[in-house]
């Protein structure tokens, strides 16, 4: 019937992600900045060394902030 729509056919329409492949590849950067920063937090022993109460917290923000990016960025392919 004219007008009204067939359920059974399918169109070849392209999938478009919400991010590109530029976004994840920083994504998962960032993610492993944030995993080795938490590892240089980690461990028991000299509780107050200057890399587990300075430079540590300073690469977690920074993978924090590179996801942040990750996720704000334009992607390429629009």
């Amino acid at each position: 019937m004219p007008g009204t729509k067939s359920f059974g056919t399918t169109e070849n329409t392209p999938v478009e992600f919400a991010f590109g492949k530029a976004n994840y590849q920083l994504l998962a950067i960032s993610i492993l900045i944030v995993v080795v920063g938490f590892v240089l937090m980690s461990g028991t022993t000299d509780i107050y060394s200057t890399t587990k109460i300075v430079i540590a917290p300073i690469v977690v923000l920074a993978g924090f902030g590179l996801a942040f990016y990750a996720i704000f960025k334009k992607s390429s392919a629009n």
